[in-house]
């Protein structure tokens, strides 16, 4: 495998500014805070997806990318140059609007590389992290999250857009992670996985569906307390109806029309970063509820 790093002068060199400004919110729902829990567990430190083996994925550089002459993937044209937000703590985040961008270094019981997390916005923002590969676990989930308190049956509508470029090597998968009924004991842990490499999914393959155009293989643990929506082809930006997924799953009778959702995150599972820096871009996010 070649090198994963994208030396940072060379995103400078090839983009300018920020892709979008802070702030925007989503309607009908709760806002973001510093305290919540993501993929990992913002506050429990236990990570959704670390049974699921190595978690792995690699983008294509999503849509109107630019290649970096340095490295792996696509810089797309709208990716964050000029953060006004930097961070390199385990825990480190900022709220923008009604969405809070997490560093999210969880895994503390395994040796953790270097990460730093630099935002320009909920919208726009870039990690550049370098981990080793320990026996598969997940090491770190940075992501851009918002919280909710409402039923699955009182959302009439639900979507989400989303747009990523990573860098082709290591191990991690770009996915969603949402949590119903908390993140303790009873909740349930949904994620869709748009860009995976060399990531098998906690649980068991129990079917093969086509939702909003698109067919996913769907894993689950016994206990539905985890289901994985697996993306059969890669797709690193787009539009995803979140609430077709949710009433697939109700129907299926692996969650209850009456399941609180908690969180919705979009970000990134880090395994392995090839022995090198990976950057992983985020240029698109919203979530649009009514």
């Amino acid at each position: 495998m070649k090198s994963s790093a994208l030396a940072l002068a060379v995103i400078v060199a090839w983009l300018d500014g920020c892709g979008s400004s802070a702030g925007g919110g989503v309607g009908g729902s709760a806002s973001s805070s510093e305290s919540g829990s993501s993929s990992s567990g913002f506050s429990s430190g236990t990570d959704s997806s670390s049974s699921g083996g190595a978690s792995g994925s690699s983008a294509d550089g999503g849509s109107g990318g630019v290649e970096a002459s340095s490295g792996g993937g696509g810089v797309p044209m709208e990716a964050c140059t000029n953060p006004t937000f930097t961070t390199s703590s385990e825990t480190g985040g900022m709220t923008f609007g009604a969405y809070y961008v997490y560093n999210n270094m969880w895994n503390t019981s395994a040796k953790l590389g270097p990460q730093t997390l630099s935002a320009c916005s909920y919208d726009s923002w870039y990690v550049v992290s370098s981990q080793t590969d320990q026996q598969g676990a997940v090491l770190t989930y940075p992501n851009v999250q918002e919280n909710f308190s409402q039923t699955i049956a009182s959302f009439n509508a639900l979507t989400s857009t989303f747009a990523e470029a990573s860098p082709h090597v290591g191990i991690y998968e770009d996915a969603y992670d949402i949590w119903f009924n908390g993140f303790g004991a009873g909740h349930t842990e949904l994620m869709i996985w748009v860009d995976n490499e060399k990531q098998v999914p906690a649980g068991d393959k129990v079917a093969t569906t086509t939702l909003d155009g698109r067919a996913y293989d769907v894993w689950k643990t016994s206990d539905s307390s985890y289901i994985a929506f697996v993306a059969t082809a890669t797709f690193t930006s787009g539009s995803i109806d979140l609430l077709q997924i949710f009433n697939y799953m109700v129907t299926e009778g692996w969650v209850a029309s009456s399941a609180m959702l908690s969180q919705i995150d979009f970000g990134v599972e880090i395994v392995d970063t090839a022995g090198g820096n990976g950057i992983y871009q985020f240029m698109d996010f919203s979530i649009t509820a009514k």
